[in-house]
């Protein structure tokens, strides 16, 4: 079945078909329905690398993640930021197509190919890190895109991002207030601009909050989170606070401080950078920063469709800031172990042979 057989048993032309596929103007509400219904009657649908050729629409949003399978798998945030994406662009009728490849060479291989067969519409980029290559490639192949985390004047895209440094003094100032001096930190990717934002914040709180943090770099996984944790209890002297920079990491630190016979929060008190389900499963539950990452995937997804459409100039779209949660994990240091007025420890990211940086 062609275009030609629904143009002739519509009894118009195949241009008519076209535009009616396409949406265009030209055609009279009751063709244009016709020609439709024949089409929805016998099953038939545009060739689509041809209406590509033509400059139609696609109706798919890519997305190109470079990490490891098994870690996206287990992470809830994904899931639910890509549930809130798919949710907003299926009210549009609109796809997406995910793609997961090992590094940012590969990434930049998809893009190009992708731009060349004009396969996707439109373009979701995730994880920037520093010095990141992608926008400016994305912006000169003509695809639009958006930038999940990075303001409008950092990239030549529009970016949706969430405030990392009020969210971060947010936690540290609890801590504090907690009496916790002596801080671990948890990061994930050193090299993503919002670990960096992070641990600028936890920087900065040498000076304004007095305090002693010790930060270990990982890949977000549960194994090396489980790793970090360990290595934080044994190094002398032993933090009384840990944050750790999402749940799932959360969830097999606690395990680590249980194993270890380290009472939580009575000796160690514990804190997410990322809620989920998982951290009111847990015993006792885990203190986190809770957003709507559902409402983050639609709010993506409602700047791509604007973006897609208008071409607009790029700009900044804040997300709401995560709001501390408090539960089981926290709770105040007793007077004999509180500390204060110590310098910060910012741990520099050397890997070791199994990939997680030793403490100093």
């Amino acid at each position: 079945m062609r275009s030609t057989d629904i143009a002739r048993l519509a009894g118009v032309s195949v241009s008519a078909v076209s535009l009616a596929f396409n949406g265009r103007p030209g055609l009279s509400d009751a063709t244009r329905q016709r020609i439709l219904d024949i089409a929805e009657e016998l099953n038939w649908r545009p060739h689509r690398a041809a209406r590509a050729l033509k400059g139609a629409s696609n109706e798919a949003i890519g997305i190109v993640i470079a990490r490891p399978a098994q870690t996206l798998g287990v992470e809830p945030f994904f899931a639910q930021f890509l549930s809130g994406l798919q949710s907003r662009l299926s009210s549009n009728g609109i796809a997406t197509q995910l793609l997961i490849v090992e590094d940012v060479t590969a990434q930049l291989a998809v893009y190009r190919r992708w731009a060349a067969e004009h396969r996707v519409d439109g373009l979701v980029l995730l994880d920037l890190t520093v010095d990141d290559v992608r926008p400016q490639l994305v912006a000169d192949l003509g695809i639009p895109a958006v930038v999940l985390g990075s303001h409008a004047d950092m990239t030549p895209l529009t970016g949706v991002w969430v405030d990392d440094h009020a969210a971060m003094v947010s936690v540290l100032e609890y801590l504090v207030s907690l009496g916790h001096g002596h801080i671990g930190y948890v990061t994930g990717v050193t090299s993503y601009q919002h670990t960096q934002r992070r641990l600028q914040t936890v920087d900065e709180g040498r000076a304004t909050l007095g305090i002693d943090v010790t930060c270990v770099a990982t890949d977000y996984s549960d194994a090396q989170g489980a790793l970090a944790t360990r290595r934080l209890m044994e190094a002398a002297p032993r933090c009384t606070a840990i944050i750790y920079d999402n749940d799932i990491m959360s969830a097999a630190g606690l395990g680590v401080l249980t194993e270890m016979g380290v009472q939580v929060p009575g000796e160690v008190s514990i804190v997410s950078f990322d809620d989920s389900v998982l951290m009111s499963l847990t015993h006792p539950p885990i203190t986190a920063l809770t957003r709507d990452t559902f409402a983050l995937g639609e709010l993506t997804a409602t700047e791509l469709l604007r973006v897609v459409a208008d071409r607009p100039a790029p700009r900044a779209v804040q997300a709401p800031t995560p709001r501390l949660i408090v539960r089981g994990s926290t709770a105040p240091l007793e007077s004999a172990l509180r500390r204060e007025g110590a310098a910060i420890v910012s741990v520099a990211p050397r890997t070791s042979r199994d990939g997680v940086p030793p403490v100093r």
